[in-house]
Parts: C-alpha cells; structure tokens; sequence
C-alpha cells in the first residue's frame, strides 16, 4: 500500500469523493453535512492524501490548517471495497505524523453523531481524540460530535 499527496484530479478520487457526500446526505439533515467537494478541497490550507494498493484507490485523508497550531480532519473515507482492512486507520497514523513534522500541536474534527458515524468514531477513540466544543466556524448541532486530539 502507498499514501501519497492527491492532485484531486483523477477520476477515482472524483468517484470516492461523490460517494462520501452521497453518504453523508443519506445519514445527515442538509444543513449538518460539512463534507467538501472537490473544489473545496483544493484549497491551498488543505492537503489531501490518497492510499492505494497497485492502481486501485482504498482511500483517503485530508487536513485543513486552521492556524499555526491546529488542523482540522477532512473527508476521511474508504472504498467500500476496502472496508475493514484497516485502510482508515494507516490513513490516520500517517496524517498525524504528517501533522506532528509540520509542528501542528492539536488535530479536531466534525462528525456525525448517528448511529452510521459509530464506526468512525470509535477509530477515533481508539487514537486518543476526545469530545470537545466546536471549533473553528461550527456551530453546536445536535447531529454533529466534535472531537479533538493533542498531537
């Protein structure tokens, strides 16, 4: 398996990302979903990480910085191919290493707070994030679960 920084160009990446937003409107109100689409995630504060096995997309990762110090977790999501082969979790550990060597100190992130979001937020827990208020521009909603990490 390989981890590399994504362009968001390739068709692949467009099909994953169009089914985690398909996703997240099928489990959140309109209004509770903060997933980006591929136009927002090439913005220059965010890097975008893909994991492939070969030429096949398992899935990716992302961080958005939100000042000198803190980034925010983005648009986490695995091929529903490649579902418990722990592709989410060598995803994790390698954004926080990435994090940790550009000296970012705090790593947070939104997520739903139904019983399809259960999964992920025990990945999460299992990586030492812990409930907190919301940060950056949210907002509290009762279908979202904030969560930070200390890096």
């Amino acid at each position: 398996m390989q981890i590399k920084i994504d362009d968001l160009q390739g068709p692949e990446i467009a099909a994953l990302l169009e089914d985690h937003l398909q996703q997240m409107h099928l489990h959140s109100p309109p209004e509770s979903v903060h997933a980006l689409d591929l136009e927002k995630l090439r913005k220059p504060e965010i890097t975008f990480w893909t994991l492939w096995d070969n030429n096949e997309l398992m899935g990716c990762g992302a961080i958005k910085q939100l000042d000198d110090h803190h980034v925010e977790l983005k648009s986490m999501k695995t091929d529903r191919n490649h579902l418990r082969k722990g592709v989410a979790e060598k995803l994790l550990l390698h954004i926080f290493e990435e994090a940790r060597a550009r000296g970012y100190q705090r790593i947070s992130l939104e997520t739903g707070s139904m019983e399809a979001f259960a999964p992920a937020c025990r990945l999460y827990e299992k990586h030492g994030f812990v409930e907190c208020e919301p940060f950056g521009d949210y907002v509290l909603d009762v279908n979202s679960l904030f969560m930070t990490k200390t890096l």
